[in-house]
């Protein structure tokens, strides 16, 4: 497994011919942190994780230009196989378990990406420290799990593959509050044991909440990014993403965004 910075840098990527999804992009996930990416329906967030992870060409997309690393290793034109024993996991957005199979046999092909089996022992022995339920559930279908039940499992089977970057695309999508909020402390405890994270959270104060640095996506171009606490202070991200009015308490206009926050100069 690699250790080391995630780093995107001027990433392009098109569908076919006629769409161009990001422009562009630039990013980095320290080893250890938790980076945040916000934006709208359509903003590219999706497609960035699946650029990262190499699952583009299954949805008849393409990279155009820039690159992918972790640490020294590029991971652009990599299968995604490769991308997972590189040390990089996708959680899908929908969790997209595997309905038919087991919750044990759901961690085992999770494991399939493991560096060996002593490790996948030590993942798994963590995936049921971190998720009871799983393994009181080890003989069930999948597809009969709750919601927030699947979304565990379908963690839990990323992390069976070791990964030192877990990429997570809207972990609480569709879930009720108080697992919503299981899910986010699950997400903490991942990061508190060494696993960094690329978070992409339709909640954007959680995400804000969860993460170190964030970055706004719109229209596949990132155009504005910074340490988290002061992203969740801007007026510009309160107004847009958190549902704060964009005017202070005697009724002006609201503090510009901090000068420590950088914009995107394409």
């Amino acid at each position: 497994m690699a250790n080391g910075t995630l780093a995107v840098r001027d990433l392009s990527v098109s569908y076919g011919r006629a769409v161009r999804a990001l422009r562009g992009v630039s990013l980095d996930v320290p080893a250890g942190s938790v980076t945040a990416v916000l934006g709208a329906n359509g903003a590219g967030k999706t497609t960035l994780l699946r650029a990262i992870s190499g699952t583009l060409p299954f949805h008849r997309g393409s990279v155009d230009t820039g690159t992918v690393r972790l640490g020294d290793r590029s991971l652009v034109g990599l299968h995604p196989a490769t991308v997972v024993a590189a040390g990089v996991v996708q959680v899908p957005e929908g969790r997209r378990v595997f309905g038919r199979l087991s919750v044990e046999e759901n961690l085992r092909a999770g494991a399939l990406g493991a560096p060996g089996r002593g490790a996948a022992a030590k993942a798994h022995e963590r995936v049921l420290e971190l998720f009871p339920v799983l393994a009181e559930r080890a003989r069930q279908r999948a597809g009969l799990l709750s919601g927030g039940e699947q979304q565990m499992l379908a963690i839990g089977r990323a992390l069976m593959a070791c990964p030192s970057v877990l990429l997570l695309d809207e972990p609480t999508l569709g879930l009720a509050p108080l697992m919503a909020e299981r899910i986010a402390q699950t997400v903490r405890e991942i990061n508190l044991q060494g696993t960094a994270i690329l978070l992409i959270e339709q909640n954007a104060a959680l995400a804000l909440e969860l993460s170190s640095s964030a970055h706004v996506l719109e229209v596949g171009a990132v155009t504005l990014h910074g340490p988290s606490a002061e992203l969740a202070a801007s007026d510009e991200v309160r107004r847009r993403y958190l549902g704060v009015g964009g005017e202070d308490e005697d009724g002006g206009p609201g503090d510009p965004a901090p000068p420590s926050l950088e914009r995107w100069a394409g």
